[in-house]
């Protein structure tokens, strides 16, 4: 890891990571200083302009990305935040650098899914389509042709879902075609672009479908359709494609033959539109309740259709420490410090995620019996729970409390464990932890606890109980005090809602 001074662009958004390249542009990790929370940004590839009329072409396509996708309104394609003109520089205004700023997708693309586990179980390569069928259904729609589906610009994110990225090199029908083939050349990737776009003759929604059979035959296959020596373009003008079965016969004859009516010459030869794709796709998804087979360590692409809306899944959600992992070379004072302190000042400044970020980073790198990381930790903690992330506060102010040698600073975990526990809606633990903590309290601490105490019970529907605990409070303690007012106001409210008398 490396820790340094990030750039800022549009006096709003930081670079935060080396940039990884995405079609016509190229794409970083950032963060968003105002909204506090990490960001795509994809900057416009200008030295891929040789002449005036290439740059207009590029920054005129940049500019249709960041309308055409904030257009379709679907959960698999990552939204549009912003459309950013950096001028920072010091340059004229011509020479001002355009950034679109996305939403951040975490999760692993369809190109590196196959390499890795050769080809996926058939109801995987059937979720995934499926999931494909919708976004696209929502994109012609619009309506927008894609133009440029593949396996690297589909990724499944750690939920399973399916996302498609990279509309920028979509066209909007009717307007400023011309524009997109101005240089002569085809836009487009030459092992997954249909016959008609190799002859320049115009694109539809049937391209994109044509595009899908591609990914669709590589994900049952493991290679890619057509795949062979000699110009693409030839081939997928010219060439049969194997039929599926032919090199896995597990696969359904409907679904081969689904993808052969995907990858028929003629676009009126292709199903009609992606959502007859999807009606053909459906008979071959698992049932609610089922759960496939498929590779291990991976996020499920049929979990969407199993379980759809259900609850965002507990994997990763540690509240505990984790196994021992073999001890990493062991990090320098210098970079521990360097990390604590941007931490610190990114706090100060009420970037919480990023500042939870960065130590994030520096706690992955390290040796967790490392006596130095004590420090970090609680900084970590502390982040973690002023940004209001309170599951992953729980299990860090677990984990502190489990290591705690001093008899305060465990009563202070206790008590932010328990708070974290009652914010998450876990009211019985949070109930038991804040009661556990009394008898060991100083004096000045029991009014606090007993306050959250009775407001738990009240949470909990116990009226009765809550309102024994209130009353005492306000006999013990001054009228002006603020517990013994907040009290009285609360036996109001119970009297009120038909609780507990007297």
């Amino acid at each position: 890891m490396t820790i340094g001074r990030t750039r800022r662009i549009a006096d709003r958004y930081e670079l935060s990571a080396l940039p990884m390249p995405g079609g016509m542009g190229l794409v970083c990790e950032g963060y968003d200083i105002v909204l506090d929370r990490p960001v795509a940004i994809k900057q416009i590839r200008v030295e891929k302009a040789r002449t005036p009329a290439e740059l207009a072409v590029l920054v005129g396509r940049f500019r249709r990305e960041a309308r055409v996708t904030a257009r379709i309104e679907h959960p698999g394609v990552p939204a549009v935040y912003d459309a950013a003109i950096d001028q920072s520089a010091e340059s004229p205004d011509d020479a001002a650098e355009l950034y679109v700023v996305m939403q951040l997708i975490r999760g692993m693309d369809l190109r590196d899914l196959v390499a890795e586990q050769g080809p996926l179980p058939v109801e995987w390569a059937v979720a995934v389509a499926a999931q494909i069928c919708s976004v696209l259904s929502y994109a012609h729609a619009v309506p927008v042709v894609h133009r440029d589906l593949k396996p690297s610009n589909i990724m499944i994110d750690g939920s399973g879902a399916v996302k498609v990225l990279d509309f920028g090199v979509a066209s909007v029908f009717g307007a400023d075609t011309a524009q997109l083939t101005e240089t002569g050349r085809p836009v487009g990737t030459r092992d997954y672009m249909a016959p008609e776009q190799f002859l320049g003759v115009g694109v539809s929604p049937r391209s994109d479908l044509y595009g899908l059979g591609c990914v669709l035959h590589e994900m049952l296959a493991g290679r890619k359709v057509l795949c062979g020596t000699g110009d693409a373009a030839l081939r997928h003008v010219h060439g049969s494609p194997e039929p599926l079965r032919s090199l896995r016969p597990d696969v359904p004859v409907e679904l081969e033959r689904l993808v052969l009516d995907l990858l028929e010459k003629n676009p009126d030869d292709r199903p009609a539109d992606a959502h007859a794709v999807h009606d053909r796709l459906v008979p071959h998804l698992p049932s609610p309740g089922t759960a496939p087979r498929g590779p291990s360590g991976l996020a499920d692409p049929t979990r969407p259709y199993r379980a759809p809306l259900a609850p965002k899944s507990r994997l990763g959600l540690r509240t505990e420490p984790g196994p021992a992992r073999p001890a990493p070379p062991a990090l320098s004072d210098a970079l521990v410090q360097e990390g604590e302190e941007k931490a610190v000042r990114l706090f100060e400044e009420g970037r919480f995620t990023q500042a939870a970020h960065v130590l994030d980073e520096l706690l992955d790198q390290a040796d967790p019996l490392d006596p130095r990381l004590a420090e970090t930790r609680r900084i970590h903690a502390g982040v973690l729970l002023a940004g209001e992330d309170f599951r992953r506060a729980l299990g860090a102010f677990k984990y502190l409390a489990a290591e705690a040698k001093n008899g305060r600073d465990l009563r202070e975990y206790r008590q932010h464990i328990a708070l974290c526990l009652a914010t998450l809606g876990e009211h019985e633990q949070a109930l038991e932890e804040y009661r556990s903590l009394l008898p060991e309290a100083p004096d000045t601490e029991t009014i606090v606890l007993r306050q959250k105490i009775a407001d738990l019970l009240l949470a909990l529907h116990r009226a009765d109980e809550a309102a024994d605990l209130l009353r005492s409070l306000v006999s013990e303690l001054p009228p002006e005090h603020p517990s013994a007012v907040r009290s009285r106001e609360l036996l109001k409210r119970i009297q009120l809602a038909g609780g507990a008398t007297g």
